[in-house]
């Protein structure tokens, strides 16, 4: 063989070298399998980019090598895929190359092969996101034609069902008032009407949850005493000494810390009324200083000896049996003869089940303003549901999973899919539920939008709490007061109607 190339051949070289250097494929030339006799421009910048990217990282694990393709290469020439056109896929150090094989005489007459190779790291993880972007389009459009035509599905039930919200939206109660019209909360109204403009001291029992603290509003804004002082206190949140100090006052020096003389509520509220929530709760000390004020109407503070005069009118409230509380010794017969001159006693719930509809109408056009809701529809069977739980919580539960039906609710109807009835333990205490996860309220939708309700319902549940109040709200949530009145507006939030 001669050591040039002759002129034609030198030719032909130099055309191929020229259109291998531009191809956009890397090109090796592998001999017989046993090394790399040439790599187009292409194929150098691809190695030579991982050298460097290996040596920048520092990492212990060598680059891809030309070399490194040699045992793939005699594999398929093994297999007789040289030629055919096949493209072959092949992992190497964590990265993915396709392949193809083609046959090459030398000049010399040896035998060599073309290797095409193309990285399809970056291809193929891009189809593997489309795969799994493909799925979850197809999750969520199965989840969302699953719930239209549950929607389709309740709005046909709904159709021949009579609105019952409709209907009793036309009556709107007076704030304060207690809702319903059942014959035995009709009975109820006539006799606080006809007791409140006595002075006589009235006994208000009832279940947890009946509404005492709203008898005792009837009672006093239907009395003589409604523009005189009215004060409410718990007796069951306070300790003994500190609830007798409290509405008997004290004498300077009566305790450590009494650096002067103090005035009680019962001199403070002189000529109006008091409220007693929880009486039966109250100690035998306790029982016998509130015997003393119904006796003789007089007071004497922690540290005193002299008798005080005082002109108060006291209603009192209790969930105790305090006839059961003194036939075992835990409450004095007198004070309960004088507490109980009269006795208003309150119905639970499931004794006036008459007034279901329209406390459950009531508490609907409440939380639908509160939380912005276009609650439009109660269907019959709603109220048919509601009718036949117990409420052991009284109007209390009901009010409770009314606004959680509300919230809750997707569309412009409350469904049996949004009532929750409060679980009780024997002694009538509710047990927490478990919290509705945002993510089974807020399914489907855009984690924007899922913040934007997030956001909405605490804003919401903030200036319910501070009573309307944008100042102490804003400054709970650390927030500036224009970025917040921005966010009210936004969210079509109006803090007058919490006040």
């Amino acid at each position: 063989m001669p050591n040039e190339l002759t002129p034609d051949t030198k030719r032909l070289v130099d055309n191929q070298r020229n259109l291998l250097e531009v191809m956009p494929e890397m090109m090796l030339l592998v001999n017989g399998g046993r090394g790399i006799e040439y790599m187009n421009a292409q194929a150098k910048r691809f190695f030579e980019r991982l050298e460097r990217a290996a040596a920048e990282s520092a990492a212990d694990k060598p680059p891809l090598r030309p070399d490194d393709f040699l045992p793939c290469v005699e594999q398929s020439i093994a297999g007789g895929t040289i030629g055919s056109g096949q493209a072959l896929q092949i992992n190497l150090n964590g990265m993915q190359f396709e392949y193809t094989l083609a046959p090459f005489h030398g000049y010399k007459g040896d035998r060599l092969y073309w290797l095409s190779l193309r990285d399809v790291t970056q291809q193929n993880k891009h189809i593997e996101e489309l795969s799994h972007f493909h799925n979850s389009i197809e999750s969520i459009l199965t989840y969302k034609i699953k719930e239209l035509k549950e929607s389709e599905r309740v709005r046909k039930s709904l159709t021949n069902e009579l609105n019952i919200l409709k209907e009793h939206l036309k009556k709107k109660p007076e704030a304060g008032t207690m809702i319903g019209s059942s014959k035995a909360l009709t009975d109820l109204r006539d006799m606080i009407f006809q007791v409140a403009k006595t002075d006589a001291t009235i006994l208000i029992t009832g279940e947890s949850g009946t509404g005492k603290e709203l008898v005792a509003n009837m009672i006093r804004e239907s009395s003589n005493r409604n523009e005189k002082p009215f004060l409410k206190i718990n007796c069951n949140t306070i300790n003994d000494s500190l609830l007798e100090s409290d509405l008997f006052g004290y004498e300077k020096g009566a305790f450590t810390g009494a650096a002067s003389q103090r005035k009680g509520k019962f001199e403070v509220v002189d000529g109006g009324t008091i409220f007693l929530d929880e009486i039966g709760d109250i100690t035998p000390r306790m029982q016998a200083a509130m015997l003393r004020v119904l006796q003789e109407g007089e007071i004497i503070r922690v540290g005193g000896n002299t008798p005080v005069k005082v002109d108060v009118r006291i209603i009192a409230a209790t969930n105790v049996d305090l006839t059961a509380a003194v036939q075992k010794g835990a409450f004095r017969l007198d004070l309960f003869y004088r507490l109980n001159i009269i006795n208003i006693s309150i119905p639970p719930l499931r004794q006036r089940k008459e007034d279901i509809v329209d406390l459950t109408t009531f508490f609907v056009r409440k939380y639908r303003n509160i939380y912005k809701k276009e609650i439009t529809f109660l269907p019959q069977s709603l109220i048919d549901y509601l009718l036949s739980h117990d409420w052991p919580g009284n109007v209390r539960e009901l009010e409770n999973v009314i606004q959680r039906a509300v919230l809750m609710a997707k569309g412009n109807a409350i469904t049996e899919n949004e009532i929750i009835f409060d679980s009780m333990h024997p002694n009538g205490q509710p047990i927490a539920l478990p919290e509705v996860s945002y993510m089974d309220r807020l399914a489907g939708n855009s984690l924007k939008d899922m913040l934007a309700e997030l956001e909405k319902e605490i804003i919401n549940h903030s200036l319910e709490k501070n009573k309307g109040n944008v100042a102490q709200t804003a400054d709970e949530l650390k927030i500036g007061k224009t970025a917040f009145y921005d966010k009210l507006k936004r969210y079509g939030i109006s803090a007058k109607g919490l006040k």
